[in-house]
């Protein structure tokens, strides 16, 4: 069975029926279904609230994940209904941070290459390179994932400069005494 329509455009009563028997359509994308929330637009406040928290019952341990999949759509919903200053906005930015590291981390994922942060989107309509898989750091990445345990590349490439100088000034020293 499949939905038959966009889930921006449903109400409350088709929301709820959908989530519910969420395993008889084929169509069914849990992604899909928290965007739309944020998105429908036939949907007062308290009733995009409701959808939420009835599909967070069913979803739960799949909503966690999207804050490693789709930040952004994690924010959104999370701070569906609130007034929040900037200073709330970067604190719950920085819990977002905090909880993608726990999860890397409690997965044992070494790589960062997720939803968001593994396509190109410069937010450009014309542009030929929106929605290609890209590595993290190259040139056409617009944004990646980043924690403050994270060490530096520079170091460790000037830390090498440094041994690799070391180490020939050692041998260059070895050299002139057997030289004498």
């Amino acid at each position: 069975m499949t939905i038959g329509k966009k889930f921006n455009q449903l109400d409350k009563s088709e929301y709820l029926l959908i989530i519910e028997n969420y395993k008889q359509y084929k169509d069914f994308n849990t992604l899909g279904l928290y965007r739309s929330i944020c998105e429908n637009e036939n949907l007062d406040l308290e009733t995009r609230m409701e959808v939420r928290d009835f599909a967070h019952t069913i979803f739960k341990k799949t909503f966690n994940f999207y804050q490693l999949k789709d930040p952004i759509t994690y924010f959104e919903l999370t701070t569906l209904g609130m007034n929040l200053t900037v200073a709330d906005e970067r604190q719950a930015w920085k819990e977002i941070r905090e909880n993608q590291e726990k999860i890397l981390s409690d997965k044992k994922i070494k790589h960062r290459n997720f939803g968001d942060y593994s396509k190109h989107n410069c937010g450009y309509d014309n542009c030929p390179y929106n929605g290609i898989m890209i590595k993290q750091g190259t040139g056409l990445s617009e944004n990646h994932m980043w924690f403050e345990t994270d060490k530096k590349k520079e170091n460790a490439k000037n830390k090498s400069k440094n041994r690799k100088k070391q180490r020939r000034e050692k041998h260059k020293i070895i050299r002139d005494d057997l030289d004498k």
